[in-house]
């Protein structure tokens, strides 16, 4: 008996909840190795004029802003480092971002929107 593909379209939705979840995935394993968050955030850009789902747009602009934010200031701290307060700042910083990504992570889970300036 030959396999025969389940032949169901897949919504835009669907669509998208898959690339946010591959893209908090890469951003969860960029806390190992930075190149994954900066692939999710190359992602986040391109997939954000695409989206036409309002609760993923915030994710997308959540991700983006902590990626952005993050990387402003592990360069503040870069200077800091000379001092104890940049290394201070790096664990702070760590901890700023882990707690973005499960924070996103959950809501996403929970198809609920990120929170975010309003146009």
């Amino acid at each position: 008996m030959a396999y025969e593909p389940d032949h169901t379209p897949v919504t835009r939705d669907e669509v998208e909840r898959n690339v946010l979840l591959v893209t908090y995935v890469l951003y969860g394993l960029g806390f190992f190795t930075a190149i994954t968050a900066v692939a999710g955030v190359i992602i986040n850009h391109v997939k954000l004029r695409d989206c036409r789902d309002g609760v993923a747009f915030t994710h997308h602009r959540w991700l983006m802003r902590t990626f952005w934010f993050g990387l402003l200031w592990s360069l503040v701290c870069t200077v800091l480092a000379t001092v104890v307060i940049g290394l201070i700042g790096f664990a702070v910083l760590w901890i700023w971002c882990l707690y973005r990504v499960i924070r996103g992570a959950l809501a996403y889970a929970e198809r609920r929107p990120m929170p975010g300036p309003t146009s």
